[in-house]
């Protein structure tokens, strides 16, 4: 089973790329959190393959949260997935220890698909 979490404060947006991601690939565990705190509860009890972070977020925001995830857990994939598409968040992204960055403004739901199946692709456990 793979395990993806999508951590996004906008409840909409959450569950939209939830119900893409679980229309397209029915083998895979889709969970969500709306803030760093609780997406750390879930990556420690859920151990995700793939992790969308989007970078403002209550509390601890998406950079600070890539950082932690990644330090404690660096086999999981990184998807920073927000609206600030400015190199310099680009450029703190990949510093942070992001894997991929894509922009909502510009992703479409193509781009987001074919991303997620290079992930699987990649993984020694892709269904």
């Amino acid at each position: 089973m793979f395990k993806t979490l999508i951590v996004e404060d906008n409840p909409a947006f959450r569950q939209s790329l939830c119900a893409m991601l679980c229309g397209q690939f029915p083998f895979m565990e889709v969970a969500e959190a709306g803030n760093g705190e609780d997406a750390l509860r879930q990556i420690e009890t859920r151990a995700p393959d793939l992790v969308f972070v989007d970078i403002k977020l209550p509390g601890k925001n998406g950079l600070d949260l890539t950082g932690s995830i990644k330090s404690g857990h660096a086999g999981i994939v990184i998807v920073i997935l927000t609206g600030h598409d400015l190199p310099e968040y680009r450029e703190a992204a990949f510093a942070s220890g992001a894997d991929h960055f894509l922009s909502k403004a510009s992703a479409t739901e193509a781009d987001i698909l074919a991303l997620v199946r290079r992930v699987l692709s990649d993984r020694p456990t892709a269904h």
